[in-house]
């Protein structure tokens, strides 16, 4: 169960904010962060330990289809350069005090070898092909929500205080793009970007495929709008994006703030404030990144980004780059002196 932050929460924060010594909101969105990130900890005093970002990993049956510029190949050998420590993701983790855990919810070929940082076992080995048929049965999508679920388990106890879900998974923004033109009800051309470097043909061509996806769903589903979120993610997500709902979920269960990423992300992160419109009360949203759908996803959650620096790589980069900027947030409520405190 996801327990709503009560509002005396936000008043002792937002009350102490204002007695800091400074100029009320001179510290823009930082006091905001703080502030929320108070109410979260039912503190007016906050303060971040380490971090966790879940690297959630699946292939796509779309792929076929052409829409993305890279081989499925890739998210094999990212999924164990992750674990091998050799990705961007870890690197940023490293100098931002985060773990890094790793779901293979769907990953083709071999099962991928143990390892302390992986959950699974995997669901199956990729998705179906959207545009032909359904991503997975409604079982399946259920079952990768519970590895996500059972991955931010894993992570809050070992000590994260903050959480964030990655995505690997070559031809991602597809799914990502046809739930939110679902679930948001936009055409698809507004959400369908160029994801991995797509070129205006392919980009084109990514558009058409998520439309027809769309529209085979809308056969079966009806109102995608009003449709269970389940059953959008069985016809048209991944597995990888069903898991990273289930991060969310979890960490919205177990209290702690969490940090969007890019647009699969945030698509994980869609679904699940359908399946449960309390997770938004926990969420910030790290970067808004260069996919259109990702702005449209963002405006719906209320989230305004700590970042826009232009990223497009996924793997929960841009989430775990603002842990330290949040740290800072708490710490300035925490820490700073009140004009109380100097006698006026």
């Amino acid at each position: 169960m996801i327990l709503d932050i009560e509002p005396k929460h936000v008043d002792a924060a937002l009350a102490r904010q204002n007695q800091l010594l400074k100029i009320p909101g001179s510290l823009g969105m930082l006091e905001e962060i703080g502030n929320r990130i108070a109410a979260i900890q039912r503190t007016d005093r906050p303060s971040l330990g380490k971090g966790a970002v879940v690297v959630c990993c699946a292939d796509h049956g779309v792929t076929s289809e052409s829409v993305a510029a890279f081989p499925d190949s890739i998210t094999r050998i990212q999924t164990l350069n992750f674990l091998e420590g050799g990705a961007a993701i870890n690197q940023i983790a490293l100098t931002s005090g985060a773990d890094l855990w790793v779901v293979d919810a769907g990953v083709k070929g071999e099962e991928i070898p143990t390892h302390p940082r992986l959950v699974g076992p995997r669901v199956r080995a990729g998705t179906g092909n959207i545009a032909r048929e359904s991503a997975m049965t409604r079982e399946e999508a259920m079952q990768a929500l519970d590895l996500g679920r059972k991955a931010a388990r894993r992570a809050i106890d070992a000590g994260a205080q903050v959480l964030a879900a990655g995505d690997m998974g070559i031809g991602n923004t597809t799914p990502s793009s046809a739930l939110t033109a679902a679930i948001l009800g936009l055409d698809a051309d507004l959400v369908t970007g160029r994801g991995s470097g797509m070129d205006d043909e392919g980009r084109i061509r990514k558009a058409k495929i998520v439309d027809m996806s769309v529209a085979r769903a809308r056969m079966v589903l009806g109102d995608l709008a009003a449709a269970d979120p389940i059953d959008l993610l069985a016809h048209l997500g991944g597995l990888e994006i069903a898991a990273i709902a289930g991060v969310y979920l979890e960490g919205a269960t177990r209290g702690v703030p969490l940090v969007c990423d890019g647009f699969p992300v945030t698509t994980g992160v869609l679904v699940a404030s359908r399946l449960d419109p309390a997770v938004k009360q926990y969420l910030f949203a790290g970067h808004q990144s260069m996919e259109p759908g990702h702005a449209w996803q963002l405006r719906d959650l209320g989230l305004e980004p700590v970042f826009r620096l232009g990223l497009r790589l996924g793997e929960g980069t841009g989430a775990v780059l603002a842990f330290p900027v949040m740290r800072a947030a708490c710490q300035i409520l925490a820490g700073m002196k009140t004009f109380a405190d100097i006698g006026m």
